[in-house]
């Protein structure tokens, strides 16, 4: 089948193709025939109830350097489209929650990938508490005090900001560390929300598990492990990337996950693992895809779009 595929996502010129799961996901879209239509986020408007995007029919080739090329700008109407891939990455703010109460005007008579009322509702540090008995000891608050009893507890901890991604400001603090009433200051000017605060996890030296899950199943995973000196693991930050067997406790994990997933319209969703510990559930822009695949794991590009086009015939 043919779809008509609008995909709404950071400038296409500034990502870095050998490791985009986007541009996997709109690289099996074209190999399938389908149309594309790009926009950017700021580019959405509501009339009435219409949405409307403006932008360029896309097409793109695996080259580094010389990877697509735009069509005309032009206006779309997002109603008459099969399917939108909501795909730019966070800041999860309210620029970014503004686009989902516009796409949930369109969805689902034209399929929102993930739902966009459930991406607003399921922001990755907050969702994962609904599933505690899997996560390390966690507090997310804006009180110093209680920032202070919670170190004093555990020792060992990690500050972060609530709605950050590609582990920006991720900062560990044990015992005897002077710097976080310092810290501390800095995220109170820089963030309006709470910080979230977990126990140190030292397994991270052996790696943070992204684990792909496609409508609520296991589609792959990859190992990140952090650079020496460093306790994050994202590809950002300079993770290596790594080949990685499922322990029986991921499992327990992901089946766990996996009503709620499919329930709440989360095609796909990446999860990060700690040993044995959930630490996020992203479904805002989850990755992984292309290392997943370099690693002899799945396509999971088309196993993403074989969900999409089951969901649109049925329709």
């Amino acid at each position: 089948m043919s779809l008509k595929v609008a995909v709404q996502m950071d400038p296409i010129e500034t990502i870095d193709i050998k490791g985009d799961s986007t541009f996997a996901m709109l690289l099996e879209s074209q190999k399938r025939g389908h149309d594309i239509f790009y926009y950017l986020p700021q580019a959405l408007s509501l009339r009435g109830d219409e949405v409307f995007a403006r932008g360029h029919d896309l097409k793109l080739q695996d080259v580094e350097g010389d990877h697509f090329t735009l069509g005309a700008s032009t206006r779309v109407n997002l109603n008459e489209m099969d399917t939108v891939l909501l795909r730019q990455d966070p800041p999860f703010d309210m620029s970014y929650i503004s686009t989902t109460h516009l796409l949930e005007r369109v969805h689902p008579g034209t399929l929102v990938v993930n739902d966009p009322a459930n991406v607003r509702n399921a922001p990755e540090k907050i969702f994962v508490t609904q599933f505690k008995q899997f996560m390390p000891e966690t507090l997310i608050t804006k009180d110093r005090e209680e920032v202070k009893a919670f170190r004093k507890e555990f020792k060992d901890i990690v500050i972060k900001p609530l709605y950050g991604n590609g582990g920006a400001a991720v900062f560990r603090i044990n015992e005897l560390d002077e710097n976080m009433g310092s810290l501390l200051e800095i995220f109170d000017d820089l963030f309006r929300e709470p910080y979230i605060v977990q126990q140190y996890l030292s397994d991270v030296r052996a790696g943070d598990k992204r684990i792909i899950l496609i409508d609520g199943e296991i589609a792959g995973a990859i190992n990140r492990v952090p650079a020496k000196g460093d306790i994050r693991s994202n590809m950002h930050a300079g993770g290596r990337p790594e080949a990685i067997e499922l322990s029986d406790r991921d499992r327990e994990i992901c089946a766990t996950l996996s009503p709620h997933l499919k329930e709440q319209g989360l095609i796909f969703v990446g999860i990060d693992v700690i040993g044995d510990m959930l630490t996020e559930i992203n479904v805002t822009s989850p990755t992984g895809i292309r290392e997943v695949q370099k690693f002899g794991g799945a396509d999971i590009a088309a196993m993403i779009w074989d969900a999409i086009e089951a969901r649109c015939s049925a329709s």
